[in-house]
């Protein structure tokens, strides 16, 4: 490690990548940076001024280096790394890094993007809540094994609400949720703090199964004097106060739990009453997906919650079942702990195409990694998957350490639960992630790329100095301690490191000829080598601050928006084209876009925002209009190498992607790589016999996304491909319309207010903001 320090110290900034920008600026092959960056993650540092680039990295960096006891050559490698963006922390970090805030224990999970908690108490339900109003993503398992633990639900409770949002003058607010009982009639004021709005949420749940209550109905008043009215400040977390779905929230928990009295909840319930929760936090967003419920293969029910979500009436109209409505707020995935047969695989890839919904998880491959201090080698790793197919998982971890205590053997099992994006294995785990954007670092440029991956692992490593309140939180941090660092443009590495004719072997279909196998050599010697980096200055900077060294360290996350800070293709997915109008969303009249259109770009409404004739509307300032979509012309940086851009990379076949992320799963990343395998309906047999043969066969699968292509596209995606001519169009027609070049300037014109978002959410996928399908 002194060698790598000194190696670190002694880096003067010499530069090979695409891209270079120590002042801070972003790379100009990003159009889409600079609304993404003052969207995002900018945070108001007064009514109309927000932070700089320079500001949050400064501000980021210093977070990070006094939390984790940087040396002085580590925080500049890490500056560096940051001024150049070529490594960034997690989306959550650069929206509360260094802030006050954040240094509270009670908020150290807003730190984290991606969290799993098994639902067995009442307990984690407000768990869940809680993290979710601090941003982060919330991954829930709901197997029986664990949600038959809830008790049984024994009263039946009405539900009324006696007073209106913020009628307490501001002076005599209270914090703090009090819950008072006479009798069977309850009264509940709920404090005006998101530990408030939690304690109140939670208490409800437990008044249903109350042992204190005389048979019959329990009458509860929410008292909601007390809770500040949408528009006021957060002043810590920042953003504004938006409790618009609040009043409703209790309601809607009271019919859930009735439907359920004499019994216990169902896993659907569960998630029912977690997804109730999760609305009234993203409440007046578009609709971003934060969660993960992973569900029992063998639970029909759960398999089947989301099936006609969507109805059409005799006039052809769409509507959703108000009843099951929030089960949008997240993704569901099916837990499978036995090798699928072809029939299964095939049936759930159909489901995935048709619905979105269904992904396959193959729990032992994520158990056996998530196990890899034990599993040592690959005889091990597959002796115990063997065992635990046939049932005798626990007998096996018995025999291998006889001193091995019964609550770390059912947490070694149980290490399958999944983050919103699925690429972070564990259970009831909080971790960390960073991002190196390859986009911006030299194929042949060895030294750069450690630096860069050195700087990803030390970000990370430097959380693992919290310590959580809640004790199974940190039962699993003592036990294992998780981090994961990630990369992004990984495709547009490989165009630059191999050239046009890589491409085409992609247009090939990836086969095995001479020519691809030596692809894949060099793919595997970039991403094995990378993997080494990250663990081994992850392993010695926790041994040199006393730190249990985590198991499995890397990663890959969908990266949807940080990408946009760089103009990298997101994670390890090809770009959508090699040219496409980027359409990004705002509300209407929100200082950013407001900065974009003076910047030159386009407004159009959103596909919400219809006429009374169902058409979609056209002029962003129509009063009809709520929501609005800024159109930027966007070309990959190697659009233009000769030959590139005859490749038709919205053709890559399913079979192809599915190829490279196998290639990502098996030689970079020791968690799970975040992948939207996307699919033709001639193509699903095909990938389901190539999933299916991938677990048969040990190859590393454990679960990925598929998305339904179509060759007639819905208007107005966040990607639209589009050709040379229209590019060079478009980009005329911004200069056009430009009346500024300074975005930072144009957005202090219009900065005052406040913004409703509250930094990043907690998962970061493309595949979030695509149109449901209906039906």
């Amino acid at each position: 490690m002194v060698q790598d320090i000194a190696r670190i110290r002694d880096y003067s900034g010499s530069d090979s990548s695409p891209q270079h920008h120590l002042n801070g600026q972003f790379p100009e092959a990003a159009p889409a940076a600079n609304p993404v960056f003052y969207r995002t993650y900018s945070r108001k540092l007064g009514e109309a001024r927000r932070e700089s680039w320079q500001e949050v990295s400064d501000r980021t960096l210093n977070g990070l280096a006094e939390l984790g006891k940087f040396t002085p050559a580590e925080k500049a490698l890490i500056h560096t790394m940051q001024q150049t963006m070529r490594c960034l922390p997690s989306g959550r970090w650069l929206w509360v890094g260094g802030t006050g805030w954040i240094a509270k224990p009670e908020n150290f999970s807003g730190s984290y993007n991606c969290t799993s908690t098994n639902v067995t108490d009442w307990r984690s339900f407000g768990l869940m809540m809680d993290l979710a109003m601090m941003g982060s993503g919330t991954g829930a398992v709901l197997e029986p094994k664990y949600t038959e633990q809830l008790p049984a639900i024994r009263n039946r409770l009405s539900v009324t609400l006696v007073s209106q949002i913020g009628t307490a003058l501001p002076n005599v607010r209270q914090d703090k949720t009090e819950i008072t009982v006479s009798g069977n009639h309850v009264t509940i004021r709920v404090g005006d703090s998101r530990q408030g709005w939690v304690d109140s949420y939670q208490g409800l749940l437990e008044l249903s199964t109350d042992t204190r209550f005389a048979a019959g109905v329990v009458d509860v008043s929410v008292d909601l004097s007390h809770v500040r009215p949408a528009g006021e400040r957060l002043k810590g977390f920042g953003g504004v106060a938006n409790p618009v779905k609040l009043p409703e929230l209790y309601d809607r928990c009271v019919t859930v739990l009735n439907r359920a009295v004499g019994r216990k909840l169902s896993p659907v319930e569960c998630c029912l009453l977690i997804d109730e929760a999760a609305a009234c936090v993203v409440a007046g967003n578009i609709r971003r997906s934060a969660g993960m419920r992973q569900g029992s293969s063998e639970d029909i029910d759960f398999a089947a919650a989301k099936e006609n979500l969507w109805q059409q009436d005799e006039s052809g109209n769409w509507s959703i079942d108000p009843d099951r409505d929030v089960l949008r707020m997240a993704n569901h995935t099916r837990v499978y702990h036995h090798k699928p047969t072809l029939p299964e695989s095939i049936a759930a890839v159909r489901k995935q195409f048709y619905s979105g919904e269904g992904a396959i998880q193959y729990a032992p491959e994520a158990i056996a990694r998530s196990n890899a201090d034990i599993l040592t080698t690959p005889e091990l790793k597959s002796a115990f998957i063997e065992a635990y197919e046939a049932g005798r998982g626990r007998q096996w971890l018995q025999q291998h350490d006889g001193k091995m205590l019964d609550q770390e053997i059912d947490h070694r099992l149980g290490r399958y639960g999944l983050n919103p994006c699925g690429e972070i294995l564990g259970e009831n785990f909080h971790c960390n992630l960073s991002e190196v954007h390859l986009n911006q670092i030299d194929p042949l440029d060895d030294a750069a790329q450690e630096q860069a991956f050195t700087a990803g692992a030390l970000s990370v490593a430097a959380l693992l100095n919290h310590t959580f309140a809640e004790p199974r939180y940190q039962y699993s941090r003592d036990l294992d301690p998780i981090v994961g660092v990630s990369f992004t443009g990984l495709f547009d590495f490989f165009v630059h490191a191999f050239g046009v004719e890589w491409l085409r072997w992609w247009e090939a279909g990836r086969p095995d000829t001479v020519t691809g196998l030596q692809f894949k050599a060099r793919e595997k010697e970039y991403l094995s080598r990378w993997k080494a980096i990250v663990h081994r200055v992850v392993w010695e900077y926790c041994d040199r601050h006393g730190l249990r060294r985590p198991n499995r360290c890397t990663t890959v996350q969908p990266a949807g928006t940080k990408s946009l800070l760089t103009g990298a293709s997101p994670g390890w997915h090809p770009p959508k084209a090699q040219r496409f109008i980027r359409r990004i969303t705002f509300r209407k009249n929100d200082p950013v876009a407001m900065a974009c259109l003076d910047y030159g770009y386009s407004i159009v409404p959103s596909q919400s925002d219809k006429d009374e004739n169902g058409n979609l509307l056209n002029d962003p300032f129509d009063p009809r209009c709520s929501e609005w979509l800024v159109e930027i012309p966007v070309e990959v940086p190697w659009a233009t190498i000769p030959g590139a851009d005859q490749i038709e990379i919205e053709k890559f076949s399913a079979l192809a992607q599915m190829d490279f992320y196998l290639q990502v799963q098996k030689y970079y990343t020791a968690h799970n790589t975040s992948a939207t395998i996307e699919l033709r309906e001639d193509e699903i047999e095909a990938l389901a016999t190539r999933i299916y043969d991938a677990i048969a066969t040990n190859e590393g699968y454990i679960s990925a996304a598929l998305l339904a292509r179509f060759d007639a596209p819905f208007p107005r995606l966040p990607f639209e491909k589009i050709d040379q001519a229209t590019y060079t169009s478009l980009q005329a027609e911004v200069i056009a319309r430009q009346r500024t070049s300074d975005f930072y300037s144009a957005l202090s014109r219009y900065d005052s207010g406040e913004e409703i978002a509250e930094g990043p959410a907690g998962c970061d996928s493309d595949k979030c903001m695509l149109p449901e399908q209906k039906g």
